[in-house]
């Protein structure tokens, strides 16, 4: 039996509810009711499914993904993690110039106090 079938079935079991298995009437009606609303479920996702995989959306989101990617490449971008190397990188250099640079300056002044004789 389909679940096309159930409201029929359903009728059927209605008309015979008086009856001395009331109870089972009662939870078969509830039964089909659940299985039915199960397949209308199921019935609906896969038709959104289907129209999900029918429709121009993915491929405009792949054609948009491989434009942004084009254009993200031809722009000088780098990526974060690698922004925070280049800068660390670059503090250390910065700060061992100072330091150079300090030691250069104490040099020039001790030449600069020592008279050549």
């Amino acid at each position: 039996m389909g679940s096309r079938d159930a409201p029929a079935l359903l009728r059927h079991i209605g008309a015979h509810a008086g009856g001395p298995r009331t109870r089972a009437v009662r939870s078969a009606r509830w039964y089909l009711a659940r299985m039915s609303d199960r397949h209308l479920f199921d019935d609906l996702s896969e038709r959104i499914n289907e129209a999900l995989r029918n429709s121009p959306a993915a491929d405009i989101e792949k054609n948009l993904r491989a434009l942004l990617a084009d254009w993200f490449g031809r722009m000088d971008l780098v990526m974060r993690q690698d922004f925070e190397v280049q800068k660390k990188l670059l503090e250390q250099a910065l700060a061992r110039l100072a330091t150079l640079e300090g030691r250069v300056a104490e040099l020039e002044r001790r030449a600069n106090n020592v008279d050549p004789r």
